[in-house]
């Protein structure tokens, strides 16, 4: 039986789904259709077995800023990872291929790599791993680099395509690509769809180590030496694996689909035909939420009154959000932003992100709830000399010891109980207590209880940004920076 070791590339940063993703927690780590977010479905998708393979555990291709949202997600969803690879700047996807590559060819030459983006929907888990044993059997017996059409149902301009040699005969069966195509106009996305011969490109890709390894040796050259640098010199950290950065950093920032698919003479494409999304487009959301027969779909606490194709979206458990006599519109609401949009605009919400950065808005990265390995926090109140928090603090979790240049903090446990260190002493404070923390004392803040912590922070001083953090000790070893 072949194993196959999925690849889950999660170091992405959508911003087409703003307001609810953003850099700083993008889409893959969010619940946007059910209760499991796009990267936990992934990584369930592709465990277990299918005929005449097993998958082994997954290897995860991800950056600092979310590697312990990805240690926290897997462990909800139950799956234990093999390595998870921490990029220090984002490359694309092509040195990130050949990054798990080279990590897996050095125990297995002939491991079968299956990479996937973590951010698709694939509804039907079973015809999946249908569709990954007709590719594990044509990469070992061909030798050939698969990648996984998805059979279209209407002219769709925002997605790459893949031209087959012959059209699928329904059966499944692997066929031969004949070459890529770049995201077409709408008339020749319409000839496409009417000839049949033509796939969405899903940018799901199966071969084995030696292979993929071989074509990148092939048709590019110049990433091999400073990706395996990076690989080679890669340090462990907390059960993460840091690829050098010097060397990271000389690999050119290339897609593998540039970088090698379309190039190469070897390729074949699996058809797929049984529900698919990359969720690119609040659109996409819409059609997968389940609308009603007015094509009304709702989420959060939200009230539609007389509408018509809409998507109305609340985010808030305290904000309401009422549509009445509206059409055509995507309406997501959040605690300190909103999108509306019409519905024939949703491919253009990143200009809207676009112009949130030019007038420097920190709603165009950066959600209102800041996620941290030990817990989260959320400003309430922001003025020029303080700022009020919402701290919370998962069971067992501890902040690191640390001290502030320029702010004082003031902390009132309301939920749970907290330990507590300021300077030489040590303390336990429970609900309604509270402790003063001088602007550079030496404290920490840890939850030995088994339920979460939860306090209000007031913050007063010259400067309250979250760079004014002197770090002496931390459990999950972050630098200054980090």
């Amino acid at each position: 039986m072949a194993v196959v070791y999925p690849v889950i590339l999660c170091g992405g940063v959508g911003t087409r789904l703003w307001p609810l993703s953003r850099k700083s927690y993008p889409k893959q780590f969010v619940p946007l259709i059910g209760d499991k977010t796009l990267f936990q479905a992934c990584a369930e998708r592709m465990t277990g077995a299918g005929d005449g393979f097993e998958f082994a555990a997954p290897a995860i291709l991800t950056n600092s800023d979310f590697r312990f949202i990805v240690a926290e997600q897997l462990q909800e969803a139950g799956i234990d990872p093999g390595p998870v690879m921490i990029e220090p700047q984002g490359r694309n996807t092509a040195p990130a291929v050949l990054a798990a590559a080279l990590h897996l060819a050095a125990q297995d030459p002939d491991a079968v790599l299956l990479v996937a983006p973590s951010d698709h929907v694939v509804p039907n888990a079973e015809a999946f791993r249908a569709a990954v044993a007709e590719a594990v059997r044509t990469a070992q017996d061909r030798g050939d680099l698969v990648t996984f059409g998805i059979t279209p149902d209407h002219p769709e301009t925002g997605y790459g395509y893949l031209q087959l040699s012959v059209r699928p005969d329904g059966s499944g069966s692997a066929v031969p690509l004949t070459r890529f195509v770049e995201k077409p106009d709408l008339e020749t996305a319409q000839a496409m769809l009417a000839d049949g011969s033509y796939l969405w490109n899903s940018g799901i890709f199966l071969f084995t180590a030696r292979d993929i390894v071989s074509a990148f040796e092939k048709f590019a050259p110049e990433l091999i030496a400073p990706v395996r640098e990076a690989v080679e010199q890669a340090e462990t950290d907390l059960g993460f694996l840091r690829l050098e950065p010097e060397a990271w950093g000389r690999a050119d920032d290339i897609s593998i689909d540039y970088a090698v698919m379309e190039r190469a003479d070897n390729l074949s494409v699996v058809p797929y035909s049984d529900g698919w999304s990359d969720l690119g487009s609040w659109t996409a959301v819409h059609e997968l939420s389940g609308p009603d027969g007015d094509g009304v779909a709702m989420s959060g606490p939200v009230t539609a009154i007389d509408c018509r194709n809409v998507l109305l979206r609340s985010e808030s458990p305290d904000q309401e959000l009422v549509g009445m006599g509206v059409e055509n519109l995507i309406v997501v609401a959040m605690s300190d932003a909103v999108l509306v949009a019409d519905m024939s605009r949703a491919q253009d919400v990143k200009k809207a992100v676009t112009a949130l950065k030019a007038k420097s808005a920190k709603q165009a990265e950066a959600l209102p709830v800041d996620y941290r390995p030990w817990g989260h926090f959320e400003t309430l109140i922001l003025g020029e000399r303080f700022q009020v928090k919402r701290i919370v603090v998962k069971p067992g979790a501890s902040l690191s010891l640390q001290s502030h240049h320029h702010r004082s903090e003031h902390w009132i446990v309301v939920e749970g109980t907290a330990k507590v260190t300021v300077g030489d002493e040590v303390s336990l404070m429970t609900e309604n207590q509270s402790v003063y923390i001088p602007l550079g004392s030496v404290h920490r803040l840890e939850n030995p209880g088994k339920i979460e912590m939860v306090l209000i922070e007031v913050q007063t001083g010259s400067y309250l940004g979250e760079d004014d953090i002197t770090r002496y000790e931390d459990i999950y070893a972050r630098g200054q920076k980090d």
